[in-house]
């Protein structure tokens, strides 16, 4: 079985996968006219990990918005530029895109690195890789010369997850707009993959479900296929929003899979609704 295909089943559920860790790669050349910068994170959120960060921009606009990639399950910061590919539409767009490691951990905070919904806890530390993407990356891209007084956010799968649950936390003041593909999201605890929350409790603390009232005020665009195992649920998510709430709140359902193929044709709308609110900013 694919690495591919080993994903997609375990985003039913029915699979168990450890995280890969090709960080120590090269990452991935950048187009032309396209500066990349990369290196390791100091973070107590991920303690005893520094985990690889990758930046590209276009090379003439340092000041450009910043849009951070979350990447899906078994990928890293490296996927953001091999997967979805988004280093295309930089100069279309004038945006920075960055990416970090972020493990299995679902961006949200964990009660150990092995603990996972009907998993086994063990002695490891607590990490928060979502905390670590506000409290260590930001900043550390503001330093870059970026500019990340408003934020785009781009992620699939369990990154999809990710970007509701981050923008939610840090709220419209922060994060100019949202483009989440195939969601990693269930309706019920009991559905979820794996690892992917400590136990219910931790599911219902972090359901980007009863989050909409804060996620209906910034403008999201989600897409995910007919085919994914998560259509159910993005869309349940997506028509749960108050009427009154939903102007800003759009989803595209099409043809495709779970997969980096639909993923990757699905990248440039996403960019350009993303670059549509950064610049208004």
């Amino acid at each position: 079985m694919s690495r591919r295909a080993v994903l997609a089943t375990a985003a039913l559920g029915a699979l168990p996968l450890a995280a890969c860790s090709p960080a120590e790669e090269a990452p991935p050349k950048p187009v032309r006219g396209v500066a990349m910068r990369s290196g390791r994170l100091t973070t107590k959120h991920w303690p005893g990990h520094r985990p690889q960060w990758i930046v590209m921009r276009p090379a003439t606009h340092r000041r450009a918005p910043v849009v951070i990639s979350l990447h899906g399950k078994g990928d890293d910061a490296r996927s953001t530029f091999t997967d979805l590919q988004p280093q295309r539409y930089i100069l279309q767009t004038g945006l920075a895109v960055a990416a970090v490691d972020g493990g299995d951990y679902y961006w949200h905070a964990r009660r150990s690195e092995s603990t996972g919904y009907n998993g086994i806890s063990s002695n490891t530390p607590p990490c928060n890789t979502g905390a670590m993407v506000r409290d260590d990356l930001i900043p550390l891209l503001a330093r870059l010369g970026l500019d990340t007084r408003h934020i785009g956010l781009l992620g699939w799968s369990m990154g999809g997850y990710g970007v509701l649950l981050l923008a939610s936390v840090m709220g419209p003041a922060s994060v100019a707009a949202v483009a989440p593909m195939s969601a990693a999201l269930w309706t019920d605890p009991g559905l979820s993959a794996p690892g992917a929350f400590d136990d219910r409790q931790d599911w219902e603390q972090h359901n980007v479900f009863t989050r909409r009232a804060e996620l209906g005020r910034i403008p999201i665009r989600l897409v995910c296929g007919t085919s994914d195992p998560f259509y159910a649920a993005d869309k349940a998510f997506v028509h749960g929003f108050p009427a009154a709430e939903r102007s800003d709140v759009t989803a595209t359902f099409s043809p495709g899979d779970h997969d980096p193929t639909f993923w990757s044709a699905q990248t440039g709308g996403q960019m350009h609704f993303l670059a549509d609110h950064l610049h208004t900013h």
